[in-house]
């Protein structure tokens, strides 16, 4: 043989070697990523809350390090009827937007079939709906790269390994037929615990990836959860590694059932060296079957746990996991397993779990301290989608409600239709993070939008503020009722347009009791915008809203005035009575004496009232302000002694 054909025969062997030879975990294209949760997990693909997530976010992730992002997809939720389970176009529309993102930045992208109840048993004969729909989603995405890998389904559970694994094979056979280029990702049986994956057969097929999951200590990863039974609620700060001095007592309410055993346990298992023995188990599969295995989550839930202690086991079970080679999705990006901290707006500029996101890896993205400024110019609330940061917090358990309605839409592609709503449903804008509207407001700035409507009824418009927990504050609201008296209700595309300064403040509803405004309403800190069929049942009416902004420019609250904040020159008091009508006191305290005013101007910064300009003494002053002949609404009086500038906010109600 001479070398020419050598070299020809030496290619053809390990062509043929490389087809037919498992995936090992070094030829993988991936090695780090996370989890995109509660995005495409919705009841529909109407509940997709698409700009939740945008191709920024991709990025975003992307510079960390991570070359994977796993999907998760209510799947079964986004087809037709049986028995042929169409996938939806509206579903294909969002999720082809995800995949040319990950396409266009050479991202992994796991398309997860995460239909899936923790409480529900996996239906033996859910073989009847995975073949059509993976055969379908299958087809779709056969053109696309080799980047994009399939996922059977999350976590099959109450379902013998037997039937699983016959089913599974099933779903290999029928993607096959159609796509024989993509990976993909098969899991045992038993939420795809790493103790079954020796019960999962050798398939035929070799362009596999064996994934499990991964929550071990379970007393640790899901103190706190209320999805367990019985619910871990009242499990909280569980020490890594185990500590005896820091260990919590047992809850009563768990005592008795099988999270008392495990519990008891811990005392051996919350330490480096169990956590990699169970990790082992997943690596001596590999090694024995010759296969690639992926660990698609894990994780340790926020809210009852020790940062520290998280810190510490991402580290151990990342390191470890890389250690042998077996890439990683954590659990998950944003929410109860996320990478931020905890109670914040989750920015990726701001609000980064450092030693976190160090622990696993990952590049830290300059931080910097969050502060909330004032919105200069109007914003979009939804055009088509709910714009970004905006997400939407709906209350419609009885009602319908679709954010893509097609069928005349206005001037875009989808409109908001809403009928059906019982009283005190509402379609919510959650402001992420909550935003200062007090320049719009003072630049008299419009809450604008496009409304049709037939039937009869009414709706509220109102803002809502944010509950600091300081001073007993209150969620207050500032509120509006549009009726056919605002506009026809003849079907007709009407546009409504209100100056956000004529939303008068009605109070607050707050631990389950009614407030009467006090004046304390804050456009500084406004968290939700809310349509509400406050009024009463809308009934049959049909209502569609598109185009929601806010248009116009901010100017600041005090004209001409630099606004600063010095308590040990100057202290100025809140007004009493507040709210007032018409007359209230204004108290305010000087260290040492100097020339003094003290003056009020409307919530447009136009001054409407000198109250004191002339030399004032140290010592306490309180001077009167009369409202007769002014308009309800909120005031600014603002003092000034020497070079400090001090204001504080009043309300008048008439």
């Amino acid at each position: 043989m001479n070398f020419q054909k050598s070299v020809s025969y030496l290619a053809f062997v390990l062509l043929f070697t490389a087809y037919c030879t498992p995936l090992t975990a070094q030829e993988l294209p991936f090695t780090k990523g996370v989890n995109l949760t509660n995005w495409f997990q919705a009841g529909s693909p109407e509940q997709i809350d698409f700009s939740k997530y945008t191709k920024q976010d991709f990025e975003n992730i992307r510079s960390l390090g991570a070359d994977v992002i796993r999907l998760p997809i209510n799947l079964h939720s986004m087809v037709g009827d049986a028995p042929d389970y169409a996938l939806d176009s509206l579903f294909l529309f969002f999720l082809d937007q995800a995949v040319d993102w990950a396409e266009e930045l050479e991202m992994n992208l796991i398309l997860d079939n995460h239909t899936f109840d923790p409480s529900v048993a996996t239906d033996p004969d859910i073989g009847d709906i995975l073949v059509p729909v993976w055969t379908q989603l299958a087809a779709h995405y056969e053109p696309t790269s080799t980047n994009i890998f399939y996922e059977v389904l999350n976590e099959p559970h109450g379902i013998s390994n037997n039937d699983w694994n016959a089913i599974q094979s099933e779903v290999i056979d029928a993607i096959r037929t159609v796509d024989t280029k993509h990976t993909i990702i098969v899991g045992p049986s038993d939420y795809n615990s790493y103790h079954s994956l020796q019960f999962m057969p050798e398939y035929a097929d070799t362009n596999l990836i064996y994934t499990f999951h991964f929550y071990e200590p379970f007393v640790l990863t899901h103190q706190g959860a209320t999805w367990t039974n019985p619910s871990l609620a009242s499990l909280a700060d569980v020490p890594f590694p185990y500590d005896a001095a820091t260990m919590p007592a047992l809850p009563n309410n768990l005592a008795g059932t099988w999270v008392e055993g495990v519990f008891n346990n811990y005392t051996s298992e919350g330490n480096a060296d169990y956590v990699k023995s169970q990790i082992d188990i997943a690596v001596n599969f590999a090694e024995t079957r010759g296969v690639t295995v992926f660990c698609g989550e894990f994780g340790i839930y926020i809210p009852n746990s020790d940062n520290d202690s998280r810190v510490a086991w991402y580290g151990i079970v990342v390191d470890y996991l890389e250690e042998h080679g077996i890439p990683w999705t954590s659990w998950d990006y944003q929410g109860g397993f996320g990478i931020f901290e905890e109670g914040t707006s989750e920015l990726f500029e701001h609000h980064i779990n450092v030693p976190l996101v160090e622990a696993m890896g990952f590049n830290v993205p300059p931080q910097t301290e969050f502060e909330i400024e004032p919105d200069t110019v109007g914003f979009d609330l939804y055009a088509d989608y709910i714009a970004s940061g905006v997400t939407g917090s709906h209350n419609s358990n009885n009602g319908t409600l679709t954010f893509y309605n097609e069928e005349d839409s206005g001037d875009g592609e989808f409109s908001i239709y809403w009928t059906n709503a019982t009283q005190y449903e509402h379609i919510g804008f959650d402001f992420r993070p909550d935003k200062d509207l007090s320049w719009l407001v003072a630049g008299e700035a419009v809450l604008e939008m496009d409304v049709r409507a037939v039937g009869t009824g009414s709706f509220d418009l109102r803002f809502i503020d944010t509950k600091t927990g300081e001073n007993d504050d209150r969620p207050w609201r500032v509120n509006l009722n549009i009726s056919s008296s605002d506009f026809t209700w003849d079907g007709t595309w009407q546009k409504l347009e209100i100056p956000l300064s004529d939303f008068p403040e009605m109070g607050s509803w707050d631990e389950n009791q009614w407030f009467n405004p006090q004046g304390d309403y804050d456009w500084s800190a406004v968290d939700v915008f809310q349509i509400v069929s406050e009024q009463g049942i809308l009934d049959e009416a049909q209502i569609w809203f598109d185009n929601i902004k806010i248009v116009g420019e901010g100017v600041m609250v005090v004209s001409n005035e630099e606004v600063t904040q010095s308590p040990d020159q100057v202290k100025l008091f809140q007004n009493y009575p507040n709210p007032f009508n018409p007359v209230t006191q204004i108290t305010f305290e000087l260290v040492q004496g100097g020339n003094t005013t003290l003056k009020v101007y409307d919530i447009v910064g136009r001054e409407v009232a000198i109250l004191t300009d002339e030399f004032k003494n140290a010592g306490s002053h309180t001077i009167n302000f009369d409202g007769t002949g002014l308009s309800s609404g909120v005031y600014f009086y603002v003092l000034k002694s020497g070079d400090v500038t001090v204001s504080e906010r009043m309300a008048l109600l008439k």
